[in-house]
């Protein structure tokens, strides 16, 4: 008991009192976090996971909000109980707490088990969104611009433009990636944000839960137009931004409709252009070079550079023309530079999926070589 009293005294004659106080305010700052509504601060959930990522937000929040707490009040309460004071030997030190087993003992397990709940409950979310494969899930592709997106989905030839339409209930694995410089995809309601990276495609995993239109924000400096990306800041005289686009949540019907229409839309464009020719394409004098940079403008958003099982919407592309597990290609011809360079031209459609001709991707002839040239160094 004495060396209890004078542990206590050693620590500070409020000590107690003061650890009162913080656990007070704690328990405060916990329950302000789970009971004041995120609408606040944010717009209401329009997609699953954002119900789990506002937990996630709510958890961390109060939880750093009560070791906050803690830590910063101990941090002046120390300052103040131990400070110096006059007639003290300038080298005076303050409490040792060195080979305090109980002490360690707590300020170690306490953090620890704090670190794993929060790592269990942040990858139970992130696998959701980064690496789960939906059952019946619509694959759609973003692509930003300077200083617009525009849209891919399966079985509508070439590019939609405008507003991004999506099925309410149905879940969607949306492939990002950038034709020019860096920009970035994220939509408040639905809680998530990606990249969109020249070269790179990022995926991002949801299903649409609340009927709606909201807003696409940019959140990458992409330019001196970057603003006009943003859906929610006004443009020039009031009038919305030129760049301005939406998510639009729609019920299926709707949502069927609006991808007919399109459907008819794009398949009236590709008619009106001249069709691809059918004459062979000569790779004499292709650019590797320039056939990466063309890949990572018209190809990556639906090829990986990784092995034929890594797909997006097309096979993974590595060693196309060198894999002897794979002879053949999609179409089952042969994987010959002639025969890639007679997809690219002609395009391809089957179970796997649609790959819009030369015409539709707007490439030339040049263009077809210098992605055979870079395709045959992907060995």
């Amino acid at each position: 008991m004495v060396e209890n009293r004078a542990s206590a005294v050693r620590l500070g004659r409020g000590f107690w009192s003061v650890t009162l106080l913080f656990a007070v305010l704690s328990v405060l700052a916990i329950v302000f976090w789970y009971w004041t509504p995120i609408g606040i601060v944010m717009p209401v959930v329009a997609a699953q996971p954002g119900i789990q990522i506002d937990d996630l937000f709510r958890f961390m929040a109060a939880s750093g909000s009560a070791l906050y707490i803690f830590v910063v009040g101990y941090i002046i309460y120390f300052a103040v109980a131990f400070r110096a004071r006059k007639g003290e030997p300038y080298d005076s030190i303050g409490v040792q707490v060195h080979d305090n087993h109980k002490l360690e003992f707590w300020w170690t397990l306490i953090p620890t088990l704090f670190v794993v709940l929060l790592s269990i409950l942040s990858v139970r979310i992130w696998y959701g969104i980064q690496i789960a494969q939906p059952a019946n899930g619509l694959v759609v592709e973003g692509l930003g611009h300077q200083w617009y997106y525009t849209f891919r989905y399966p079985g509508i030839n070439g590019e939609v433009t405008g507003e991004m339409h999506l099925p309410l209930g149905q879940p969607v694995v949306l492939n990002v990636t950038s034709s020019d410089v860096i920009h970035s995809f994220w939509v408040p309601d639905i809680r998530l944000k990606a990249d969109m990276v020249p070269g790179l495609v990022n995926t991002i995993r949801f299903t649409p839960t609340r009927l709606g239109k909201y807003p696409i924000i940019c959140t990458e400096f992409c330019g001196t137009r970057h603003g006009w990306m943003n859906a929610t800041i006004p443009g020039a005289n009031g009038q919305p931004n030129p760049g301005a686009q939406f998510v639009v949540i729609d019920t299926p019907a709707n949502f069927q409709k609006w991808y007919h229409a399109w459907q008819i839309k794009n398949a009236h464009a590709s008619n009106a252009l001249p069709t691809a020719s059918t004459g062979t394409v000569s790779l004499a004098g292709g650019d590797a070079n320039a056939g990466k940079a063309l890949f990572a403008q018209k190809c990556s958003a639906c090829h990986a550079i990784g092995p034929f099982s890594q797909r997006i919407v097309g096979p993974g592309l590595k060693g196309v023309l060198h894999d002897p597990s794979h002879p053949n290609l999609v179409d089952g011809d042969p994987a010959t530079p002639a025969d890639v360079a007679k997809i690219l031209q002609q395009g391809y459609k089957g179970d796997i999926g649609m790959m819009p001709n030369a015409t539709a991707n707007g490439l030339s002839n040049k263009d077809i070589a210098n992605l055979v040239a870079y395709l045959k160094t992907l060995k």
